[in-house]
């Protein structure tokens, strides 16, 4: 062993050690061991940063946009809602909602995939008592194995792609993983539909902030417009209870209070007084032909490119806005502001939004230009809260990402322009037509996993350019000599399926994808078939709640324990060991 290879093995040995450990964040502990690994010579100055602008960086934030986008359109539980009023049991739930998720997951990223179809599953299971720790899990592991099919449906596919490119001069396509991953996808389906009876069914589901403060209730107006799609006659026509809205007050055109009942007939510039969360409120109005009442005025901006935000405030005691009403006070006028919504927790709301007399401790859901709030609030006496992003007033582009999603699925499958362009490019479509904003856009971004990768990257060539990478690649080929080639292809899938849980699953494949390909040339076989042992190990943490994101979405809100998770999850690893390493060797050839 040389002083080069010694040092490399000491940084990133050090760093994996820190990641098994567990007490600092995984990208602090990369952000370090790039460091030391530049002031001792390991990584070259002109190469330490080359992580950072690697495709697979770009691949991935892009992808996380895209996903980002298709949720904010609302068109997925557009499309899924006739299926869901059908769902009454759980045996007919976790089949419906982790295909679902796992369809989704070979379209965008899989923890976007998994975001998306989650509050979906989480409103089935309020509406018919079934726990969530029997849906979230089977869900997350769908996600793990729908993302295997696609390049750009996991990260471990995108790095091992990277790292073809590395060492053998060409990365895989779009679509190379589709015959393995669709096969195990199929396999876990079918196990998930009946294994989800091995997961706790009692566990109470655990929220942060975020989840808390999305369960406020506010009261909004909606007007009916000039003209309705035939079918829509009523309130009840509506589906407010599907949506979890509820109706507080109808009033008519005149201004005249009517009786808020199902049966009332919805006439042209009639105004509802409706009361929901923001994300109820949200998927109504996406989903049926009302009008959401605000000033018929734009609000003025300071700047050209300045950006609309929907803000939740609370109004303190001492507030100019105490006793006044919207109307009264000219909130748009006066101040550039628009009311949306006015949450109170002591009594109902039924005047429309204009009308009501507001209060010390009433929430308001203002939308102003960011430059214009600080001020506003400041001057009207407003406390802001929790930030996060609010949805109702945001105006949605149902069908465009979509659209724009398969352009670019299109043109990779072609072989058009490379994953890389059109993922990019799909990007910032989206932020173009407003499918996005700036802010949403940088807030969909995983700043964590995009600097865990990009610091790790120079570590792992570090590796390989000292030797170190074909010192441990001769080692395991004279361990694997002479053992049949299939028996060492599921070495290497177990390896990293073993090491994903302690390293996460980005660091596992950087540090054995390079192995693999050295291991597989020491035995004189096809390097391809390691390397999608690799990709399919490390993308295939069912174990632990840490391995990768997926699983650690779904721990709060299912109420799972560390321990919860082997129990589905340790023979359904067992099931990919044993189907996945053949069918890899069947499609890839090992000679």
């Amino acid at each position: 062993m040389t002083y080069a290879q010694g040092l490399s093995f000491a940084v990133i040995g050090g760093a994996v050690a820190m990641f098994v450990w567990g007490r600092f964040r995984y990208d602090l502990i990369a952000l370090v061991a790039l460091l030391i690994g530049i002031a001792t010579g390991d990584v070259p100055v002109k190469q330490a940063f080359s992580g950072f602008t690697s495709d697979v960086v770009v691949i991935i934030a892009s992808a996380l946009i895209v996903s980002a986008a298709i949720a904010r359109s609302g068109v997925i539980e557009w499309a899924v809602r006739p299926l869901m009023g059908r769902l009454h049991s759980t045996a007919t739930q976790v089949p419906a909602l982790a295909g679902t998720t796992a369809l989704l997951s070979m379209l965008t990223k899989n923890v976007g995939a998994l975001a998306i179809m989650m509050p979906v599953a989480l409103r089935i299971g309020r509406k018919t008592e079934t726990s969530a720790s029997s849906l979230l899990m089977p869900m997350a592991f769908m996600s793990l194995l729908g993302g295997l099919v696609t390049l750009v449906g996991t990260s471990t596919n995108i790095i091992v792609s990277q790292v073809r490119q590395d060492t053998l001069g060409k990365p895989f396509q779009m679509y190379d993983f589709a015959p393995v991953g669709l096969v195990l996808t199929a396999l876990g389906f079918v196990f998930v539909s009946f294994g989800w009876r091995l997961l706790p069914r009692d566990r109470q589901g655990r929220g942060g902030l975020d989840s808390i403060a999305a369960e406020a209730s506010y009261a909004t107006e909606a007007k009916v417009p000039e003209s309705l799609p035939e079918g829509i006659a009523t309130v009840a026509d509506l589906g407010l209870a599907d949506a979890g809205v509820k109706l507080r007050g109808i009033v008519g055109s005149d201004g005249r209070p009517h009786a808020a009942s199902d049966d009332a007939t919805l006439a042209p510039g009639t105004s509802l007084v409706l009361e929901g969360d923001d994300e109820a409120l949200d998927r109504l109005f996406a989903r049926v032909p009302l009008e959401q009442a605000r000033d018929v005025k734009q609000l003025s901006k300071d700047e050209p490119n300045e950006e609309m935000r929907t803000v939740e405030a609370v109004i303190q005691p001492g507030s100019s806005l105490i006793g006044e009403s919207a109307e009264r006070a000219r909130l748009q006028d006066r101040h550039g502001v628009q009311l949306l919504g006015v949450g109170r927790s002591d009594a109902r709301i039924t005047e429309r939004l204009r009308d009501i007399q507001l209060r010390a401790g009433d929430v308001l859901v203002l939308r102003a230009g960011e430059n214009t709030l600080p001020e506003t609030m400041t001057e009207l006496g407003l406390l802001p809260l929790v930030e996060r992003m609010v949805k109702l007033g945001d105006r949605r582009r149902r069908y465009v990402p979509v659209m724009i999603l398969a352009v670019a699925m299109v043109l990779v499958a072609l072989k058009i322009v490379p994953v890389v362009s059109a993922f990019f490019g799909a990007a910032v479509l989206m932020i173009v037509v407003g499918a996005l904003s700036t802010r949403e856009a940088y807030g969909a971004l995983e700043p964590e996993v995009l600097v865990l990768i990009g610091a790790l990257t120079p570590l792992s060539e570090a590796v390989q350019h000292s030797g170190g990478t074909g010192l441990i690649a001769h080692a395991l080929s004279a361990m694997l000599l002479g053992i049949p080639a299939m028996l060492a292809l599921g070495v290497i899938m177990v390896a990293a399926m073993a090491c994903s849980p302690f390293l996460h699953n980005a660091p596992t494949v950087l540090v054995l994808a390079p192995i693999a390909v050295g291991v597989a040339s020491g035995l004189h076989l096809n390097p391809d078939p390691f390397l999608m042992a690799v990709a399919t190990g490390a993308g295939c943490d069912f174990l632990t709640p840490i391995g990768h994101q997926c699983n650690t979405l779904v721990m709060g809100p299912g109420g799972y324990r560390f321990g919860d998770y082997w129990k589905l999850g340790l023979p359904l690893s067992v099931l990919v060991i044993l189907v996945g390493t053949p069918l890899i060797a069947l499609v890839w050839h090992l000679g």
